[in-house]
């Protein structure tokens, strides 16, 4: 009996500004793949989003498909992939941790693995680095998350918070390691501290729903923004206008170069009339809390089970 699978993984943004490599958000924008066995890879891309890759062998999907499916000892078919996106890429909002998830969700449903959200996660951390951005993806909504030495894996999840925001995604790339080699290798114990304590009040804010708290931490961090934002052009004059528009807070969505401003509920066509013509060089789009996470629907002679 023939099996297809639908995918749906949500875009993620991270850090909201002082919460570096731990905070992570899922966003109302889709990384779409259906699967099924075929007799060869192939890999058809049915929107723009999407890198071309000749070889499937070398697509991110088919790599942590197959590293998913090395872990456990065993060999994954070779599949058929349609894929569609809403995510740009190299733009801060987490289109490799989705094409991650992607994979590591196609090798669970292809070889009937029956992994957890936390198995998921310990698999894309491997081959991102990071969790922050696949663990949005993976549970949806706010996502805290850290990895320790030995590769345990911890996250906090909640989907209880009612928070919009408007993206100012950039017509230029900032590919992420050049957004990590900005960064310094070590800081003070003040700077830390300071930092550190920033984040912990972000976090405190955000859980209590306190926007215009969470928006005046969104713009103290000193882990990664003071070295950053001088490689976005018109960052700094973006996040003095969004404040003028309405927005509690601005930040850069991960690595960047897209920038993040948190908006009252109800209000983000408003501030995106506010700012219209004043920043041409990037798309000002509202998007929402992602609160499901990874879906998965399967199809099987026609009808569907999620």
């Amino acid at each position: 009996m023939s099996k297809k699978w639908a995918i749906s993984i949500p875009a993620s943004t991270a850090n909201l500004g002082p919460g570096f490599d731990s905070i992570g958000i899922a966003l109302d924008k889709f990384l779409q793949v259906d699967v099924e066995v075929a007799t060869e890879w192939k890999i058809d891309n049915l929107s723009d989003n999407l890198p071309i890759v000749p070889n499937p062998e070398k697509h991110l999907i088919v790599q942590a498909a197959q590293k998913t499916a090395q872990i456990h000892g065993l060999t994954l078919p070779a599949c058929h992939l349609e894929v569609k996106s809403e995510i740009p890429l190299a733009r801060g909002m987490g289109s490799s941790a989705s094409a991650i998830v992607a994979g590591i969700e196609v090798a669970n449903q292809v070889l009937g693995l029956r992994l957890t959200s936390h198995d998921k996660l310990k698999v894309a951390t491997v081959m991102e680095g990071h969790p922050d951005n696949a663990a949005a993806s993976i549970f949806g909504g706010f996502t805290i998350s850290s990895c320790a030495d030995n590769g345990e894996i911890n996250v906090f999840h909640t989907a209880n918070i009612g928070a919009a925001f408007v993206l100012f995604i950039p017509n230029f790339e900032l590919k992420t390691e050049k957004a990590r080699n900005a960064l310094p290798n070590s800081y003070t114990r003040k700077i830390a501290a300071q930092a550190s304590a920033t984040a912990n009040l972000l976090t405190a804010a955000f859980l209590t729903h306190s926007f215009n708290q969470v928006g005046t931490y969104m713009e103290q961090d000193l882990f990664h923004e003071p070295y950053r934002l001088d490689l976005i052009p018109e960052s700094r004059e973006i996040i003095i206008a969004a404040k003028k528009a309405g927005a509690f807070g601005t930040c850069i969505s991960g690595a960047g170069p897209t920038l993040l401003s948190l908006v009252q509920k109800g209000t983000e066509e408003k501030f995106i009339s506010n700012l219209y013509g004043k920043f041409p060089n990037f798309e000002l789009t509202p998007v929402g809390m992602n609160l499901t996470g990874t879906i998965v629907s399967i199809y099987t002679e026609g009808s569907a089970v999620n």
